[in-house]
This record gives structure tokens, C-alpha cells and sequence, in this order.
């Protein structure tokens, strides 16, 4: 009879499929089924492209620059990191296409490292286009790692299954009270002397603005006094590439995994291809290819073989061909593993840690950044290789995306993290927080924190101009009410998103009142300013009604219009939110996910301006508290005030 937890990884595993097939689902609905016009309506072909540039990149891959030359205002769903196929009009039909992975993409323009060194001739022939892909090889990594992890008897996985199951207690080591950090403050060295004793979970708790990666990284530093490596996991690229930067500003040894698409520019040094290109062996690596590829030139010559010595030579060619193509892989093979194993820190998303180079690697301690993004049995994938785990995150932030309503209700979106923190004396919360004001800080302190978080003083009373006449100036809240202001929200029948131009209007219009506010200051300080709404249809309209503007004084070091989740792990003096929904029966939609907005309300340093419906969103218990803490305080005020300035 199965044990509870076996039971529990067995439904995981069910899910999975379930929420696999959703995925799918909604991929073939957007795209499979769907002719080349409706694609890319729905955002998910680019036809006709062009190639604008071409070059050879890292790991001696092909790098295009194409731009689309239809439709150049219609929302796209491509994004950094994801893979897509190069089709051509000539063979649509016949499936000849070639995948490449997308290394930077804006509103009509993208650069794709593609998976070969150069086109193939049917590049030349006809009209090009560009396809999303449909990346199934994330499921099919978190498959295996459930089916190993269920399967577990008499190991260390199998004992890290039952504590988080919470039928085993995890164990600790006397906690070294000598350890202090100076640049860390007393929670936070709390924290890593916590995460040193554990033998198996410690969980560092980093709610908004607490330091939470930086202790993370200090804790990385000191177990590598007794440990020659560890490994280091986040659940987005973007994450990854924050630890690996602060790894490095340690004086670490850290090697950057994973395609060179989905990492930084400043972080390819680090990575395993940027390695192996600045490696004396690489223009022997490199010779060794190009002679492969000049025998491979001299035997396709002979495609019609009618003589015994023709056929002699062309065997020949291929035989030398092979040979130096096995020998350049021999000497990579050398490189590479020179770099797995003199690395400190290997660095990388949790299905990168699947790398032939980790293969077979093992690790006592995983430290896995953000991991309230992180389904469960991703996590799994490394941790697999390791003998402990020290998590950082925070479980009222971001959670992982789940696309199946089903598989959430049943469970899929409760991570490792959710079911550690309960767990006696797992957790470490750092309370001290170094971002905002403690106005801003306060509504999200009381509604999730139990208070117990409080504003550093370098902090705590930060405005954007204190002794300024202008409230605009010196106050940190704002919410903007349009009830009543027939701010109707918009669904794009296409996209399915949300989109409301009163807001939008009402919010540039508070946005150029508070910069002439601050540039009658003669301030010296430019300030940074975000501007965030979780529909994406807002933000292509806020984008380009952003281009409108005439913002280019001196005040504003620059202004960033993102999505919440774009907005994670970032912080900007004033941080505008429009929360779009307006409508007369109370629909608020994902709204309702008060995590998510949690992100949100904590990214300002200064000043906070958040736009809503009241008589839309205001029955919900989150945005009733909320509503309640600013008008309590002051910080109300109707969108009436500002319409006929």
C-alpha cells in the first residue's frame, strides 16, 4: 500500500498530464487549427519576415535579426527564451522548418540564435515566417524526476520526501551563534546560520525588499568553505541570471547553464559556450570542424558513384571527416568538463540542471532562488542530485503559472515552498526591509506578514519630496477611484484581454502633473518610474499612448511599462497601477489572485498611484482592506479630481 506522500506524487503526476494537455490544448486552439491569417492575429506567427542581419554567435551558432513586415500593431505572444521554427511559403506544407530559440524580441523585432551554422538554400526560396514552438520537454523532465522521486527507497531522496510530506522531521546541527556577517542585518544573519546547521530544508523567507537573494548569496559563500561545489537553481532565467551576477560580485567561481538564448548579454563570459570560446583548445576545436566540413564538401562530390576507386575516395573524405569530427568533440568534451568541474557555482533553470555536463554530478546542497514560482515536481529535477536544500522566496509573492483550472483546484500550484513553511523550525523570516516607505510598506505588512516586518530607517520616511507644498510630491499612496467616471472596461475579441482607455488617459495625465510637480523642485535626483497592469492588453496600450508623451525633461531616469510578472524582483521610485476591471456585476477575473497583486503594491520605493474601480472591485475582501487603509489614511482621492485639469 502506498504511503501518503507516494500517493500525493502519484496525483502530481496525474496533473501534470492534465495541465500538459491544457497547454497543448490552448496551443493547438492558437495555432494548429488555426490558418496563417488567424495565427497571426493571435499572435503567434510573424509572416512575411526579414532577415535583417545574420552572424555566427556563441557556440558557433547562426544569429538573425528579423523584422515582420504585416501587421505591425497587432500583439504577439513571443517572448525571450522561447523556442520557434523558420518556415518557408514554398515547403509550409511539407514541415521542413528549422527551430532556432529567441534571444531579444520588442513589438516587430527579434533575434533568434538558431539551432544550425548556416540557412538551408530553401531560406532563399519564397516568403519567410516565424512559428511559436510547442516545448513539451519541461513536462517530460518533471515526469521522470516524480517517477524517480516515487520510486525511491532506503536514499536521501527518499528521505527528503517524507519531511516534506511531513511525516519525518528534517534535522539540524548546533546552530553556530558566532557566525555575523557585517553587512547583513540581524534577521538576515539569523537566517544564514539557520541555513548552515540544516541537514536537509531550510527555507529563507525574503518577503519585498528584505535582501533575501543577498543573504542567499552570503550563505552560498560560506558553505563553500567546506564544500568544493554547489548548485544553484531559480525557476526563471531572469532569476537565475540576478544570483549569478551577485554569485560573481562574491569573488565565486560561477558557471552560467543553459542556451545561450535565455541568458543575459553580460553573463555569456560565465557560460558554458563563452567558456569554451575563450579556452586556448577552441581554435583547435574550431580548425577541426572547418577540416571536417572540407572533407564533408569533397565527398558530396561524388554523389554518383559509377568506378570502385571513386567510391574508394568518397569513403575517404567521410572516414577523415568523422575522424576530425570525433576529435574537436573530444577535445570540447575535455573543456567542458574542466568547467564542470572546477566551477563553484553551477548556476542554471531547473531543466538546464538536466545538462549532459551534470550528468552524473552530485551535490550536498541545492540552493533554489524565487522558489514560490516553482511547481513542485520541478524542484524535484535537481534536487535529485543533492543532499539538502535552501530555499529563498516568498509564498504571499508570484506563484508558479498554472494553465489548467482543474489541475489548480486539485493542487498542482501548491509548491515545494507552501508545504515547508509550515513545517517546526524550517523557516527563517527576514523582517527588515531596505525598498520602501513605510506607508507603502504597511497595507501589505498587515494583510500577510502578521505585521512583524518593519521599514529600515534609510527607508522608512523616503518621499519624493518631503518638504514640497505639492501633496503629489509628498505623499506616498494614492488611489485614483473612477467609480462612477464611465470607465468602462474593453475585451479585445481576439486576445481575450482587457483593456481600459479612461484609466490609461486618467493615468498619464496624474504621470505628467507629478514630474512638472518634481521639476519645479530642482531636484538633482532623476527618478525611475514603472507603470503596471496585469492585462496585457493595457499594456500594449499604455506602451504606445506612453510615445505620446513628452517626457524627455531632466527628471525621469526612464519609465518601464510591464505586466506584474515582468515587474518581479524589481523595484522603481513610483510605480503607477491600473487595474483596469470596470464593470457593473463585479467581475474581477485573475484579479482575485492576491499574490500576484501583493507583487505589485511592493515595487515602489516612493510613491505608490494605484488607479481602480471601487464599485467594481471593492467587494473583494483584498481591495475592501485595501480601500479601507487609504482612505483611513488619506491617501483616497476621486479620479474626478484630476479629469478637468
Amino acid at each position: 500500500m502506498d504511503s501518503p506522500s507516494i500517493k500525493r506524487l502519484k496525483l502530481l503526476k496525474e496533473l501534470l498530464i492534465i495541465e500538459r494537455e491544457e497547454d497543448y490544448f490552448q496551443y493547438k486552439e492558437q495555432f494548429l487549427k488555426a490558418g496563417i491569417e488567424r495565427r497571426k492575429q493571435n499572435g503567434v506567427t510573424w509572416y512575411p519576415i526579414q532577415i535583417l542581419s545574420r552572424e555566427i554567435g556563441y557556440g558557433d551558432l547562426l544569429q538573425i535579426d528579423v523584422e515582420r513586415t504585416t501587421m505591425l500593431d497587432t500583439p504577439h505572444q513571443f517572448s525571450t527564451g522561447k523556442n520557434v521554427t523558420l518556415f518557408s511559403s514554398k515547403n509550409a506544407d511539407e514541415g521542413i522548418e528549422l527551430i532556432g530559440t529567441i534571444k531579444r524580441v520588442n513589438k516587430n523585432k527579434m533575434l533568434l540564435i538558431m539551432h544550425a551554422e548556416d540557412l538551408p538554400d530553401w531560406c532563399y526560396d519564397g516568403k519567410l515566417g516565424i512559428n511559436i514552438q510547442f516545448d513539451d520537454n519541461s513536462y517530460t523532465e518533471m515526469q521522470k524526476a516524480l517517477d524517480i522521486v516515487i520510486n525511491a527507497r532506503n536514499c536521501k531522496t527518499a528521505e527528503l520526501r517524507e519531511i516534506i510530506e511531513g511525516v519525518e522531521m528534517p534535522s539540524f546541527e548546533k546552530i553556530d551563534e558566532s557566525i555575523l556577517i557585517s553587512q547583513l542585518n540581524l534577521s538576515q544573519n539569523r537566517a544564514v546560520r539557520h541555513s548552515l546547521a540544516a541537514n536537509d530544508i531550510a527555507v529563507v523567507h525574503g518577503p519585498p525588499g528584505t535582501g533575501k537573494t543577498t543573504t542567499l548569496v552570503n550563505t552560498v559563500r560560506l558553505v563553500l568553505q567546506n564544500e568544493k561545489q554547489v548548485l544553484v537553481c531559480a525557476p526563471t532565467n531572469t532569476a537565475v541570471d540576478l544570483v549569478s551576477e551577485k554569485l560573481l560580485e562574491q569573488g565565486i567561481n560561477v558557471l552560467r547553464v543553459g542556451h545561450p538564448a535565455r541568458i543575459s548579454e553580460e553573463l555569456m563570459s560565465i557560460t558554458v559556450d563563452g567558456q569554451i570560446q575563450s579556452n586556448t583548445y577552441y581554435k583547435d576545436i574550431k580548425h577541426l570542424r572547418k577540416t571536417a566540413e572540407e572533407y564533408f564538401r569533397m565527398a558530396g562530390k561524388y554523389k554518383r558513384v559509377f568506378g570502385r576507386e571513386d567510391a574508394q575516395q568518397r569513403a575517404a573524405f567521410y572516414s577523415e571527416a568523422k575522424n576530425c569530427i570525433k576529435e574537436a568533440r573530444l577535445l570540447e568534451d575535455h573543456v567542458v568538463n574542466s568547467l564542470f568541474e572546477n566551477a563553484q557555482a553551477i548556476c542554471c533553470t531547473p531543466v538546464a540542471s538536466t545538462h549532459r555536463g551534470l550528468t552524473k554530478k552530485t551535490f550536498n546542497t541545492l540552493f533554489f532562488d524565487e522558489a514560490s514560482q516553482a511547481l513542485e515536481p520541478m524542484v524535484w529535477i535537481p534536487l535529485l542530485k543533492c543532499n539538502r536544500v535552501i530555499f529563498s522566496g516568498d509564498h504571499f509573492q508570484l506563484p508558479p503559472v498554472v494553465k489548467s483550472l482543474q489541475a489548480k483546484k486539485e493542487g498542482l500550484d501548491v509548491t515545494m515552498l507552501d508545504r515547508c513553511i509550515p513545517l517546526a523550525n524550517v523557516s527563517v523570516l527576514l523582517n527588515r526591509q531596505y525598498r520602501m516607505h513605510n506607508a507603502i510598506m504597511s497595507f501589505s505588512n498587515s494583510y500577510f506578514y502578521k505585521n512583524e516586518l518593519e521599514a529600515d530607517i534609510s527607508v522608512k520616511d523616503a518621499l519624493l519630496e518631503a518638504t514640497s507644498d505639492a501633496d503629489i510630491l509628498n505623499t506616498p499612496i494614492e488611489l485614483i477611484d473612477t467609480a462612477g467616471c464611465s470607465f468602462d472596461e474593453y475585451q479585445n475579441p481576439e486576445t481575450i484581454s482587457l483593456s481600459n482607455t479612461g484609466e490609461a488617459d486618467l493615468l498619464f495625465k496624474h504621470l505628467t502633473i507629478l514630474l512638472e510637480n518634481y521639476e519645479n523642485s530642482k531636484q538633482e535626483y532623476k527618478i525611475s518610474v514603472g507603470i503596471i497592469s496585469p492585462y496585457k492588453e493595457q499594456i500594449e496600450m499604455l506602451s504606445e499612448k506612453l510615445k505620446e508623451q513628452n517626457y524627455s525633461n531632466n527628471c525621469v531616469s526612464h519609465i518601464s511599462v510591464k505586466t506584474i510578472d515582468g515587474f518581479q524582483g524589481e523595484e522603481r521610485d513610483v510605480i503607477y497601477i491600473s487595474l483596469v476591471r470596470s464593470n457593473p456585476n463585479s467581475e474581477i477575473g485573475f484579479l482575485s489572485d492576491v499574490r500576484r497583486m501583493n507583487v505589485a503594491l511592493t515595487r515602489a520605493k516612493k510613491k505608490l498611484v494605484v488607479i481602480m474601480d471601487t464599485s467594481t472591485v471593492g467587494n473583494h475582501p483584498f481591495y475592501k482592506a485595501f480601500i479601507e487603509y487609504c482612505e483611513k489614511n488619506k491617501f483616497y482621492k476621486s479620479a474626478w479630481d484630476f479629469i478637468y485639469l
